[in-house]
């Protein structure tokens, strides 16, 4: 899975940032897509084995799947352990997200259709909707039932049935059943936003058998853990879409059956979330225990700091901060002061996290590596993580930080017995020690590093011209970094000037949300920065995503770089066939290696936990999911604490 949030300064979408969230996902999100309704205590059945799709007898009718067949809960079991079903229900959580999936906008909305490829949604759509399968947020890789009671698979392992659950009901009353399941498969598979259209390819039909039984199959070519994403798409009601049509051009929500739907909200300004108090599954074990606010309000604010500031008035509640000096220095006033909000660290999950500067090899300056490798020497993290950041942040180095798919050395055995395979095909570097960004002396403008830089752009052609790289056509060397908010302008300024020292005429371009959002879908940019948080099992179809020849042309999805190498086509295919844990741990350290020597990103920083602000007035378990955090869904209101504060 993919969740995604544009960043420059440390954060997560679910994702780092610069000073600021933008935009996936990770698809906690690469899609495989988390949906928060989470529900279904099952049939009895036994536990899959070892490996799932290759030794799980077919057949058998399954309560739940993982990736290598290791499930933690049993069937019929009563709720997940880090749910509260103990926790009151009610009260407002007007929070500001850190995370976002498909075409949704931190910053503005104008369709309440968030799985469509146009228009900007606001985020949390995904929470009116159930799915067939839910995740399992402190499994790595596990999903049970939800709409579907059970699912089965056939002889060859291409074909999914799920049997779906009589009570499962749309918010208008009626029915979820086979027809309405089959025909949201064909509908995303057709016109749904790339990220959801790519892992059905080669989905080659999505049929009912009668009302209570829905055939998925496949044709074989697909990644045989394509199913755990595709179990959590979204389901609609057939008879709403045929009814409304499915685009962006209204401000109406798709019928869903989820345990939220959309209450009032104003275009550009507010959306509030309101539970659905009779919500069918709220007492199936995976559904338990979650979900406890009445309404989840999202206000959206176009300027970081009127945010920040309508947090310290008490119009906002909770708040993950993205900005090392505002955690540092922001946090002065008088509700901090007299403990009203709260200040902590909330351990961050145990997810490969990517966040970074992506080039995009469109363009005809970016495709020569060595110019790739000349603009991360005039990145000085040393000077920018003390200056500007108070040391808060590790420099990252992998396409999989924070993980243990993160290549590091010399390769293992294993890894050189795989890299072996592509002798002449993949970089050099690759072979040898993992490769790391540069480090400087901190001064700002190392001159080393630069005179490396400048060496390197000498080799790949470019000489300079009235103070300018021009190539052997002539052409200027032009940069343009392209951004949302005005406070990358503080953040970028010593890597631009470090840019234009060395002859490339480097520029910075604020536009507003919808603008860069369009832009960025259509790979309309130079250099922009982006944060991917990967899921903990990452899979083919995440991996294509943001890597594969396949998407770099495919507007809307995450290869922003415009990564199209065979190499790095053939591990992501492996990885997607990997039979064990330990075989893709192995080809996820050789896909990190051959993707760091390419240099397409520019890794950054990261961060190991959550910095979190919040108005005293909330309860939550202290046993928090490894693998995902869904504050809205996980978190509750306490009255009295409320009162003591003033908010009740």
């Amino acid at each position: 899975m993919v969740d995604r949030s544009g960043t420059r300064e440390g954060s997560r979408r679910q994702i780092p940032e610069p000073e600021l969230s933008g935009r996936a996902t990770v698809p906690h999100r690469l899609p495989r897509r988390d949906f928060l309704a989470l529900a279904g205590a099952a049939i009895a059945t036994p536990l899959l084995p070892r490996d799932v799709f290759a030794n799980v007898e077919t057949g058998t009718p399954l309560h739940g799947l993982s990736a290598f067949g290791d499930l933690k809960y049993a069937p019929g079991f009563s709720h997940f352990d880090y749910a509260s079903p103990e926790a009151p229900k009610g009260g407002t959580f007007n929070f500001q997200p850190g995370y976002w999936y498909y075409n949704q906008n931190v910053l503005t909305f104008n369709t309440l259709n968030a799985f469509v490829r146009t228009g900007d949604a606001p985020p949390r759509m995904e929470i009116c909707y159930d799915s067939l399968m839910v995740r399992a947020y402190d499994e790595p890789d596990a999903i049970y039932g939800l709409l579907a009671e059970s699912v089965t698979l056939s002889d060859d392992r291409n074909g999914f049935t799920f049997k779906l659950r009589p009570e499962a009901r749309f918010h208008d009353g009626s029915p979820v059943t086979a027809e309405d399941v089959a025909f949201s498969y064909n509908l995303l598979k057709e016109k749904g936003h790339p990220q959801l259209q790519l892992p059905l390819t080669e989905m080659a039909e999505a049929s009912a058998e009668g009302s209570d039984l829905v055939h998925l199959r496949f044709s074989g070519r697909q990644s045989r853990r394509n199913i755990l994403t595709v179990a959590g798409y979204p389901i609609f009601s057939k008879a709403f879409v045929e009814e409304n049509g499915f685009d962006s051009s209204r401000l109406v929500p798709v019928l869903g059956s989820g345990p939220y739907k959309v209450g009032r909200f104003s275009a550009g300004r507010y959306v509030e979330y309101e539970r659905v108090a009779d919500y069918w599954a709220r007492e199936l074990g995976p559904a338990k225990g979650f979900n406890h606010f009445d309404t989840i309000r999202i206000d959206f604010y176009r300027d970081r700091n009127a945010g920040f500031e309508a947090f310290k008035k008490g119009d906002v509640y909770w708040r993950e901060e993205f900005t090392a000096r505002v955690w540092a220095t922001g946090y002065d006033f008088p509700a901090i002061r007299d403990g009203r909000v709260v200040q902590t660290y909330i351990p961050g999950e145990k997810r490969p996290q990517l966040y970074g500067l992506v080039l995009n090899q469109r363009r005809e300056q970016f495709k020569d590596v060595r110019v790739r490798e000349a603009i991360s020497l005039c990145f000085d993290f040393e000077w920018t993580n003390r200056n500007l950041f108070y040391d808060a942040y590790a420099r990252s180095h992998s396409f999989f930080e924070r993980s243990l798919y993160m290549a590091e050395g010399e390769p293992s055995p294993e890894e050189q017995a795989l890299l072996n395979r592509f002798r002449g095909e993949a970089p050099e570097a690759a072979f040898g020690e993992a490769v790391k960004q540069p480090v400087s002396d901190g001064s700002g403008r190392d001159r080393n590093n630069l005179r490396r830089a400048r060496q390197l752009l000498t080799e790949a052609g470019w000489t300079p011209r009235d103070g300018v790289l021009h190539n052997e056509k002539g052409t200027r060397f032009t940069l343009e970094y392209l951004v949302r908010d005005e406070l990358f302008l503080r953040q970028d300024a010593s890597f631009g000037e470090n840019l234009r020292a060395i002859g490339i005429d480097a520029s910075t371009r604020v536009v507003d949300a919808s603008q860069y959002q369009s832009r960025q879908n259509a790979f309309d940019f130079d250099m922009i920065s982006m944060a991917i948080g990967l899921t903990a099992t990452p899979d083919a179809n995440g991996l294509e995503q943001i890597f594969h020849s396949r998407t770099a042309s495919v507007e809307g999805t995450y290869n922003f770089a415009g990564t199209a190498d065979p190499v790095v086509d053939e591990l992501i295919e492996i990885a997607g066939k990997a039979k064990s844990r330990d075989e893709l741990t192995v080809t996820l350290k050789v896909l990190d290696r051959v993707l760091r020597a390419r240099r397409d990103w520019i890794p950054n920083w990261h961060l190991t936990n959550h910095r979190v602000a919040h108005w005293d007035m909330f309860g939550y378990s202290e046993n928090k999911p490894d693998y995902f955090f869904p504050v809205e869904s996980l978190w509750w209101f306490e009255q009295e604490k409320a009162k003591a504060i003033g908010k009740a």
